[in-house]
């Protein structure tokens, strides 16, 4: 698990290899990202968008940008943690993610970019 803080704000990261929906011959490996979003902070805050940077190995980028995470714009009060499991897919066995959130503090509506850590997608058996 990897972890940042970043405005009062932590983003942990969990990843597991999805085998049965995952497809190596045919170049498709099926990655589950469990998300956990701390607020530290003394306000109350909204996840309003979010920005992916995904990178498989073969050297291939994307970039992912949308509202919320997984249909929800979530509110988390101080001390709270929100938590979420999403996926991404990727052309190759290994790869990486990372981003970050855009939320707004909902005492005075300013808005905050909140980093989400660098994080490796890596199929077990690539570790052998």
């Amino acid at each position: 698990m990897v972890a940042q803080i970043t405005e009062g704000v932590k983003v942990s990261v969990e990843t597991i290899y999805q085998p049965e929906y995952s497809n190596p011959s045919n170049e498709h490996f099926m990655f589950a990202y469990r998300i956990q979003i701390e607020n530290l902070g003394p306000y109350s805050i909204q996840l309003m968008r979010r920005h992916w940077h995904i990178f498989d190995s073969n050297g291939s980028r994307r970039e992912v940008e949308g509202e919320g995470v997984v249909g929800q714009q979530p509110i988390i009060a101080p001390g709270e943690v929100h938590e979420y499991i999403s996926g991404c897919n990727l052309q190759t066995d290994m790869g990486t993610m990372e981003g970050a959130y855009e939320m707004k503090r909902l005492v005075n509506e300013e808005y905050i970019r909140v980093n989400i850590p660098k994080f490796d997608l890596i199929a077990p058996f690539k570790l052998n």
